[in-house]
């Protein structure tokens, strides 16, 4: 019971932060899940099953909240799912810690430019559709290579080209229903057909699964109300310094610093 009430405030936590600024849930649980002992791979396959549930209540909050730009979303969310089912095919094959420093590098960059913007208090600016599909690609891979990659990827681009802030948030948050669903269906096919010669029995985490999806379920709905009632600027900053931070919380994993 312990353990289930400490991922059950994790996943409270982690969909709060990710609902409310778009980034966060993968990231966070996926690290705490790996210190717990858990595969990378299986930790990835293990937060996006509780992603389903999460992302399902997180959509459902931000689509109420009118929080969604429906002439993004289409293009973002068929090319992550294509992304998705790459990056699972080379989690399966490759070890995903090959790819962790480029991706951390990447997401400190737009971190610091998120908060230069906000700084400046920047102009928001037009969104050209046709981005939408090489983003969503690149979001989706590293999303299924990493256990979380989706929004600190496609949220932070997206607030970096001037995108408003509660409308990148919610539509990132509803896309990315989609993309958890294609990448666990993805890992389910490596699984039935050999493909993914190191999976653990899930059923081993079906706690920490439990917890995260409860959690996050009963934080989404918070989320959706915060993204549509807190001012841009302080959303702008409030991004900015949690990818940053949580790029350094990586960093200092790598180095054996924590």
């Amino acid at each position: 019971m312990e353990s289930f009430l400490i991922f059950l405030a994790v996943g409270f936590v982690a969909q709060l932060a990710d609902g409310a600024l778009g980034m966060g849930y993968g990231i966070i649980s996926s690290s705490v899940l790996v210190a717990f002992g858990v595969p990378p791979a299986t930790a990835s396959a293990t937060v996006h099953g509780a992603k389903l549930f999460t992302t399902a209540a997180s959509a459902a909050s931000h689509t109420h909240h009118k929080n969604v730009n429906w002439r993004l979303f289409v293009p973002m969310m068929i090319a992550g799912v294509i992304g998705g089912i790459l990056g699972v095919a080379l989690i399966t094959s490759v070890d995903g810690k090959t790819l962790k420093p480029w991706v951390l590098a990447y997401f400190a960059v737009m971190g610091f430019w998120i908060l230069w913007r906000a700084y400046k208090n920047a102009a928001l600016r037009h969104i050209r559709r046709h981005w939408m599909a090489p983003l969503g690609l690149t979001g989706g891979f590293l999303d299924s290579v990493g256990g979380g990659g989706w929004g600190p990827t496609v949220t932070t681009t997206l607030l970096g080209a001037g995108l408003e802030p509660r409308q990148a948030v919610g539509t990132v948050n509803t896309a990315e229903f989609f993309v958890s669903a294609a990448v666990v269906a993805a890992f389910i096919y490596a699984w039935m057909t050999g493909h993914w010669s190191e999976v653990s029995d899930i059923r081993d985490h079906a706690v920490a699964v439990g917890g995260l999806v409860v959690g996050g379920i009963l934080a989404a709905p918070l989320a959706g109300w915060t993204t549509k009632h807190v001012p841009r600027r302080p959303m702008t900053f409030a991004v900015g310094l949690l990818i940053v931070g949580l790029a350094a919380w990586q960093w200092a994993q790598i180095a054996g610093w924590l």
